[in-house]
Order: structure tokens, then C-alpha cells, then sequence
């Protein structure tokens, strides 16, 4: 077989494999986006709601300064999610509510505990410590290098 024919079958596999495509991409359901922009939001919306609860209860309860009181309150919230993701809960809620579970502090929080649950077979130092570390790095990288420059901005502002 010459050049030219593998050629011409190619391109004819090319045209089949886009028709297959265009038909299954036309029996696709079609995903409710309002639903689920009502779940993330309500979902989301408890989540702060019950931060701002806790953070309401150690200034409260135990004499914090509003402006340390987002301390404890953050460390409660990784806390409970990390639990919840223990035990499969948050997860389920995850899958229900969307993004209402990722934005907030909690997702981060799910994602490493998850994370770390997925590779504990493979030992704590490589496993669980690497592969935890994988996601949460870039993060906290990323995270460092924005509030460097934010606060180079705000300091050449000032």
C-alpha cells in the first residue's frame, strides 16, 4: 500500500470518528445548569453560614478579638471536612451539591484528606505525605507567590 491510500483511509477514519462523535455529542443529556448552580449555592452558602456561626462562637464563647477569630475558625472547618471526608460524607454531599463543596476552604481540605486517604497503602512518607502533597503544593505555591505580589503592590500604593 502506497502513501496516498494510507493517506486517504486516515482521513477517511478522521471523518468516521467526527460523525461518531457529532452523533453521540447530539444524544448527550444535556446538564441541568440552573439546578445545579441552586445546589453549589445553597450548599456553599451553609458552609459559610456555619463558618460564620463558628466564628461567632469562639468570639463568643471564648473571648477571641474579631480579627483572630478567622484563625480557629478556618482549623475547625479543615477539621470537620477532613472528618466528614474520613468517613465518606463529604463526598457524597460533593457529588449532590457541585462546586458548593469545592470553593469554600472545606473542598481544599477534601481534596488533600482524599488525597491522602486514596495512597495510605502505599506507605505514610511516599504515600500519603507525597502524593497529599502533590495537589496542595501547587496550591500553597501559587498561594505564596500572589500574596507576594499583592503585597508589592500594596506596598509601592501605600
Amino acid at each position: 500500500m502506497d502513501t496516498s491510500q494510507q493517506s486517504a483511509q486516515e482521513q477517511a477514519q478522521q471523518k468516521q470518528q467526527q460523525q461518531y462523535q457529532q452523533l453521540a455529542k447530539n444524544y448527550q443529556p444535556k446538564p441541568p445548569v440552573f439546578v445545579n448552580c441552586i445546589k453549589a449555592f445553597l450548599v456553599g452558602g451553609a458552609i459559610c453560614l456555619f463558618g460564620q456561626l463558628l466564628q461567632l462562637m469562639y468570639i463568643r464563647l471564648f473571648d477571641f478579638p474579631q480579627e483572630k477569630a478567622g484563625d480557629p475558625t478556618v482549623a475547625t472547618l479543615i477539621f470537620i471536612a477532613c472528618l466528614m471526608t474520613g468517613f465518606g460524607v463529604y463526598d457524597k454531599i460533593g457529588q449532590w451539591a457541585g462546586a458548593g463543596t469545592a470553593v469554600p476552604v472545606t473542598g481544599f481540605a477534601n481534596s488533600i484528606a482524599s488525597a491522602a486517604l486514596e495512597h495510605r497503602s502505599e506507605g505514610y512518607v511516599l504515600g500519603v505525605g507525597g502524593n497529599m502533597f502533590k495537589l496542595a503544593g501547587a496550591v500553597i505555591v501559587f498561594g505564596v507567590v500572589a500574596a507576594f505580589f499583592i503585597g508589592i503592590v500594596k506596598t509601592l500604593i501605600s
